[in-house]
């Protein structure tokens, strides 16, 4: 498929539209914090409303922004993914957290970063897996009203591909949240949960790259 949709998809403004969002943010800022303690610079920029809400206190970067087509909070800009207000080589890293699966053209939201990051700048990605479970029911008439039916969800590999294709050097894979992410609970310590983990990485709900 193209990775460019003609209609633009309905875009989640905060974590509590998905059933299990907030618990999904929680997972995510846990996997985050020894990813980010080794990202440096001077600059960091927060990708889409769903980035925006995330803690990143672990990083050493002090000057964090957001960037989000509703800016509503301090140090937030207003702008849209695929026409970033950065110059060229300007952002030390950035961060983006479920924004191109809601996105209508990943390539050019990539693109833009490509653009305004530094030589040596780090990008981190956090997807949905269409090859998990969640990925199978976004496809079914399951709680209908979750935002998660509107994403598009992109394989990692596919993300990696569209990344060295920019010529990024894929440092790093994460896999978390073994659930259906429709119903109401998730319990990342199970034991089903930690038994997933260790023996099928690959059918994580979402990745980290």
């Amino acid at each position: 498929r193209s990775a460019r949709s003609e209609k633009v998809p309905e875009y989640p403004k905060q974590w509590a539209q998905l059933s299990q969002g907030e618990l999904t943010q929680d997972e995510l800022e846990k996997a985050l914090i020894p990813i980010m303690e080794r990202v440096f610079g001077y600059y960091l920029v927060k990708i889409g409303s769903l980035s925006s809400q995330i803690s990143l206190n672990a990083c050493p970067i002090k000057r964090q922004y957001s960037c989000a087509p509703h800016a509503n909070q301090h140090n937030q800009l207003c702008a849209v993914s695929a026409k970033l207000p950065f110059q060229n080589n300007s952002v030390d890293a950035f961060v983006l957290l479920g924004e191109l699966d809601f996105a209508q053209d990943p390539h050019q939201i990539l693109r833009e970063i490509d653009r305004a990051i530094t030589p040596d700048g780090r990008v981190i990605i956090a997807g949905f897996n269409p090859f998990s479970i969640a990925g199978v029911l976004k496809y079914l008439p399951i709680n209908r009203k979750n935002l998660l039916h509107k994403g598009r969800f992109f394989t990692p590999m596919r993300m990696k591909d569209w990344l060295q294709l920019l010529n990024f050097e894929i440092v790093q894979q994460e896999n978390l949240i073994y659930s259906s992410l429709f119903s109401k609970h998730l319990n990342s310590q199970s034991r089903i949960q930690k038994w997933l983990k260790r023996y099928l990485p690959w059918f994580s709900s979402m990745y980290i790259i």
